[in-house]
């Protein structure tokens, strides 16, 4: 069964970490409404666009991801009418999911105090860069600033003397979209249990803290700011990334003493074990720019797939460091259902996609269709509240919505 089948979730959304959590929710089997401005989400077409053989049809792959099996309504939200629209929708659903800023919500009349007389049991969930409380509520935020910049993860990740690395694109975003779909769930089950209306945030600012908690928690009692270690500074030889003969490179990560030796036996350097300058951890630590250097060496023997094998048969914990495109191909990846394969809306074949990160043994999960086009289900969506053909044809005609026949993906 799919474990969300009838549940509706009304989502006016953009940008893609309150999208990915509708997705989520979609996958799972909940359906969702999204509501569009007239010009559309702007993330339509603004991630990188795959590249396909010439004469084929390319796909958004982005804004599939987090929008794949969602309606896409156009409403215009400014207008007393849309604002409206909006308002019955939401009436009719269990999930309002917003990503608009607590002072739009109370401009458009889609706040939770105004929600709570139109529907008594839905969960209002709004997800912000930096909560929904507090001197910096209405500050818009993307991933690179409230989740990467604002919280020290970047900071912490820069190597001393080197300018801060790029933000991979919306790994902050789908992280707190995963938030956001845990705060919505838990808030189904209160009104469930007859606790009636219910108000969650998700702040990408929070989530963000979170995942840092390990660095984050000593901090709030010392203040003091986490040592940043270049590679030949590390404190354990064995918890560093090493570059092979092919110019590819592995990671290391045995935290304990014990895997020392077993580490000297593996690389056939049986000696570095009971060299009394390496012989424990404190020697090691005090000696790492030399030690690096010499492991260094023994790494550049061997290609990066001779070392997995060898790490593979000494048990050894590593891993390799992977581009996209072997990613994509990795054999582990794939077995762990990584992917879906689903038919291309253009009718070029099938395409894959990612799936979501869950997994229920024996539940109905996975995208429910195809990305919508900008206003794709207006007219069958306000059909089914109750707007007949000529209220369309007239909101239509004074610009307060859109549909496919106006506007295109």
């Amino acid at each position: 069964m799919q474990p969300l089948a009838g549940i509706k979730v009304v989502e006016l959304t953009s940008w893609m970490a309150a999208p990915s959590a509708g997705a989520i929710l979609s996958d799972l089997g909940a359906e969702v409404i999204k509501v569009e401005p007239l010009r559309g989400d702007p993330v339509r077409g603004l991630a990188r666009q795959p590249k396909v053989p010439e004469g084929e049809a390319t796909l958004d792959a982005g804004f599939f991801v987090d929008n794949r099996g969602k309606q896409s309504v156009a409403i215009a939200i400014d207008t007393d009418e849309g604002a409206d629209l909006v308002c019955s929708l939401i009436g009719q659903a269990d999930i309002f999911l917003t990503n608009l800023l607590i002072h739009r919500q109370v401009r458009y009349g889609l706040d939770a105090e105004r929600l709570k007389s139109v529907n008594g049991e839905l969960v209002h969930a709004t997800l912000t860069g930096y909560g929904v409380s507090g001197p910096e509520a209405t500050r818009p935020g993307y991933d690179v600033t409230a989740f990467f910049g604002r919280t020290a993860i970047t900071d912490s990740i820069t190597d001393p003397d080197t300018a801060p690395p790029r933000a991979p694109t919306a790994q902050g975003d789908h992280t707190t979209g995963l938030a956001m779909v845990a705060a919505i769930l838990t808030a189904l089950r209160l009104v469930e249990r007859g606790q009636g209306f219910q108000e969650v945030d998700v702040s990408l600012m929070g989530t963000a803290l979170w995942t840092l908690a390990s660095d984050v928690a000593p901090a709030l009692i010392d203040r003091r700011k986490p040592t940043v270690r270049d590679r030949r500074h590390q404190i354990n030889a064995l918890a560093n990334r090493y570059p092979c003969s092919d110019g590819r490179w592995v990671i290391l990560l045995m935290p304990e003493a014990r895997w020392w030796p077993k580490f000297c036996e593996a690389v056939d350097h049986p000696e570095l074990a009971q060299d009394e300058r390496y012989d424990t951890p404190k020697k090691r630590f005090d000696l790492m720019p030399e030690l690096v250097d010499r492991i260094d060496e023994i790494m550049k023997t061997k290609t990066a797939k001779e070392w997995g094998t060898v790490f593979e048969d000494a048990g050894l914990i590593w891993g390799p460091i992977q581009s996209l495109p072997e990613v994509v191909d990795d054999p582990q990846v794939r077995a762990a259902g990584s992917f879906i394969e689903l038919d291309h809306p253009e009718g070029n074949g099938k395409f894959e996609t990612l799936a979501i990160p869950i997994r229920i043994q024996g539940a109905d999960i996975g995208p429910r269709g195809n990305a919508p086009g900008l206003g794709e289900h207006t007219d069958s969506v306000l059909s089914e509240l109750g707007v007949n053909a000529d209220q369309v044809a007239k909101l239509r005609a004074d610009g307060v919505i859109a549909s496919s026949e106006s506007t295109s993906s």
